[in-house]
């Protein structure tokens, strides 16, 4: 298969304190008179953006790029672009490339709609009579119709991004880059991104997708380049990366967290819960949690005498303190009628996590309510994130509430 973009050792290095390149020579007799005559370039520090960098796209591939702030993934874009040149490596890109790498990239701000359409269209190579037979397409994408001979100054920021998305799209680039283009504007238009996307996959073409929605990028992405601090860290399958990617923002409680060294706790100290772990129906440790997930937490205990009747309680809280839901053993019918001295465990099972992405604190409690033996109020968070459950794409938002119902949606004929 033939490769739309081969990248070799691409590499990136910027001074800090020193402004990037001058583009002409206004900008190199400016930096000239602005740079202090005392400064020692041994003073200057280097940053390395990207260090390294290396991989092949073949065509009609959509690879997802993933990573923190800072990683690198605005730089590879920029460099693919063509707006800065790389300090080393090699970049080779078949065919026309279109880029939306921030909202308004391209634009002029005293031009028209109309006007920046034929000005990015020219740009990207493409003569008038092919702007011309696209050009209501484009309005309709970006549903400008009635700004479109407006000022793009007079443009709101989403307003810019549908312009921008849909310059790109629909002017037939070979390659598209794309960063974070579904972070503005409202789920209608996300969707057509998405599918605009798909549309130029079907049709061969080539697109990075930068985004920090997962769902988007499993959805849309077979493939994915994991960045981390200027390096690919991890390129395979979508799934498996975002799984890595998203665990190494795990915390403790995430996989496990020791339960022992907390002191704000109270109860008559007959047991005492140890550890906490989060598991997947198999027992294998979760790094991430997602709404609609399945799971068990495994709640560790040390009873210093056998107990008979042990009640094992879970409360979850919002940030704000909102109670979410209080399980328990005893409001289940799933009785423990003895336990022995020493160490065990109860496991919670979830069939269905309920909750929308967000960050909760959990509560514990061990022994009877007029009698407990181990008390911890808030004694940990847990982040939950977003998942593709419905295959759609869009992922479950916590904008849509506090509470994940699983669900579908059926139109009925005309009564």
């Amino acid at each position: 298969m033939t490769n739309a973009l081969e990248i070799t050792g691409l590499s990136k290095r910027y001074q800090l304190g020193q402004s990037a390149s001058p583009d002409n020579i206004r900008e190199v007799i400016a930096g000239w008179f602005r740079r202090p005559r005392n400064r020692e370039k041994s003073q200057r520090k280097t940053l390395w953006a990207l260090r390294d960098v290396s991989f092949n796209v073949p065509e009609g591939e959509v690879l997802g790029v993933v990573g923190r702030n800072g990683a690198g993934k605005s730089t590879l874009l920029k460099l693919l672009s063509g707006i800065t040149h790389p300090t080393a490596g090699e970049i080779r890109v078949r065919g026309r490339v279109a880029s939306l790498l921030e909202v308004g990239t391209g634009f002029h701000d005293e031009l028209t709609g109309r006007e920046n359409i034929y000005l990015n269209g020219s740009i990207l190579g493409m003569p008038k009579r092919e702007i011309d037979a696209k050009l209501d397409q484009i309005v309709d994408f970006a549903g400008v119709h009635d700004f479109i001979d407006t000022p793009i100054k007079r443009y709101s920021s989403g307003m810019k991004l549908r312009l921008g998305f849909a310059v790109a799209a629909h002017l037939d680039p070979d390659v598209l880059l794309v960063d974070e283009v579904l972070a503005v504007g409202d789920a209608e238009f996300q969707k057509k991104c998405l599918n605009a996307m798909d549309d130029l996959r079907s049709g061969g073409r080539t697109v990075l997708f930068v985004a920090h929605n997962m769902a988007a990028i499993e959805n849309l992405c077979s493939r994915t380049l994991w960045i981390d601090a200027g390096r690919i860290r991890m390129d395979g399958p979508t799934h498996d990366v975002v799984q890595a990617y998203m665990a190494s923002f795990a915390t403790t409680q995430h996989g496990s967290a020791d339960l022992e060294a907390i002191e704000s706790r109270h109860g008559n100290g007959e047991a005492r819960f140890t550890r906490i772990e989060f598991l997947d129906m198999d027992g294998s440790p979760l790094p991430v949690i997602r709404s609609g997930d399945r799971l068990r937490i495994r709640l560790h205990y040390r009873a210093f005498k056998p107990l008979r009747d042990v009640m094992v309680g879970i409360n979850i809280h919002t940030e704000l303190g909102t109670l979410l839901t209080a399980s328990n053993n005893w409001a289940t019918g799933d009785d423990i009628p003895y336990v022995e001295r020493g160490d065990g465990y109860v496991d919670w099972v979830v069939d269905m996590l309920n909750l929308q992405p967000g960050r909760y604190y959990l509560s514990l409690w061990l022994g009877r309510w007029d009698n407990p033996q181990d008390v911890l109020k808030n004694c940990m968070t847990i982040d939950i994130e977003s998942s593709d459950y419905y295959g759609s794409g869009r992922g479950i938002d916590s904008r849509f509430g506090l509470i994940f119902m699983p669900c579908r949606w059926e139109a009925g004929g005309r009564q």
